[in-house]
């Protein structure tokens, strides 16, 4: 009988080859004290045939929050992501940053703060701001060599006068820009 490189421990995790990974029955319980769940997306990130789940995660400090003069009470508690790989009896953390995003209620000058949104689509994770009718930024990660890499960058730019399209491919190293000049 082969013996399993990966062994279970006492403490809710894995060994793969002296690398420890958390796992847990349920998404929600990789929540950090103090962290609400602000949006789960679930779709399949490692091409297993299941769906994993992304948990974007925002804090509940109530130091964070802070009464405008215009806009009355605002959370500006940050947003953070957890990504998790479902192996059906049990979710493996891939990776966890929580505090990464901006929160919603950040102040965005003359016009409103960048909007984000998450989403899972054939196997790729898109991480898209949104900055309604001045453009946008995203940036494309895909499972690979057992972490989440950064494969692509899109940045798209609308002004008064000129509008940029920008995208990088950093599987391939290419770079393509384009300048639309409006008349």
């Amino acid at each position: 009988k082969p013996v399993s490189d990966t062994t279970a421990t006492k403490n809710n995790s894995i060994d793969h080859h002296n690398l420890i990974v958390e796992t847990k029955k349920n998404p929600t319980d990789f929540l950090p004290k103090g962290f609400v769940v602000f949006e789960k997306i679930n779709g399949d990130l490692n091409k297993d045939g299941i769906e994993d789940c992304v948990l974007i995660i925002k804090g509940t400090d109530k130091n964070q929050v802070i009464t405008d003069e215009y806009r009355g009470q605002l959370d500006r508690n940050r947003r953070g992501i957890i990504v998790l790989l479902n192996k059906n009896e049990h979710f493996e953390l891939a990776v966890k940053n929580y505090n990464c995003f901006s929160s919603e209620n950040e102040d965005g000058g003359v016009y409103f703060a960048p909007e984000l949104s998450v989403e899972i689509e054939k196997g790729i994770l898109y991480v898209h701001y949104g900055h309604g009718r001045y453009g946008y930024w995203k940036y494309n990660f895909r499972f690979q060599n057992s972490d989440f890499e950064l494969i692509g960058y899109n940045e798209f730019s609308n002004g008064a006068i000129n509008n940029r399209e920008t995208s990088v491919n950093f599987s391939t190293k290419e770079k393509r820009e384009i300048l639309y000049i409006n008349n």
